[in-house]
C-alpha cells in the first residue's frame, strides 16, 4: 500500500485577494505566484505552499479547522503580527503537548496556527 508522503499545499478561499495578501504578507510568508489583483495566489511555505483562491461574493463558508505551521519563533511572528494591528486569541503560551504557539484568524475566518517544539528537557 502506497503511503501519504505529506502535503503539498493548502488552498484557503477569500473574498479579497488584496486584503489576503496583505495579511499574509505582513505575517512573512513570501509569495511564490499571483498578487493583490489575482484570482489565484501562492505563498512559500518551506517546501510546501499556501495557496489563496478567490470566491464569488455570494459564497459563504463555515469553520473548517485550523491550518498549523511551524515556524522557527513563536514569539517573534506574533509581535510581527501585533505590530501590524492584528489580533491573536492569546499570547504564545507553552502547551503539554510539547509544543510554543499561537492562535490567529485571518479576515476571512480561517484559524491559523503558528507553532514551535519546544526543547525536551536533558
Amino acid at each position: 500500500m502506497s503511503r501519504i508522503l505529506g502535503i503539498s499545499a493548502l488552498t484557503l478561499a477569500t473574498h479579497d485577494m488584496s486584503r489576503a495578501v496583505d495579511f499574509y504578507s505582513a505575517l512573512g510568508f513570501g509569495i511564490k505566484y499571483g498578487n493583490r489583483e489575482s484570482t489565484f495566489t501562492s505563498f512559500h511555505v518551506g517546501d510546501q505552499f499556501l495557496n489563496i483562491i478567490k470566491q464569488p461574493d455570494g459564497r459563504e463558508w463555515v469553520w473548517w479547522g485550523r491550518a498549523i505551521f511551524y515556524v522557527e519563533d513563536v514569539d517573534g511572528i506574533h509581535a510581527r503580527a501585533v505590530a501590524k494591528g492584528f489580533c491573536p486569541e492569546a499570547p504564545p503560551r507553552d502547551a503539554i503537548w510539547g509544543e510554543r504557539y499561537f492562535h490567529i484568524t485571518d479576515p476571512d475566518g480561517h484559524e491559523l496556527s503558528f507553532a514551535m517544539p519546544l526543547e525536551e528537557p536533558s
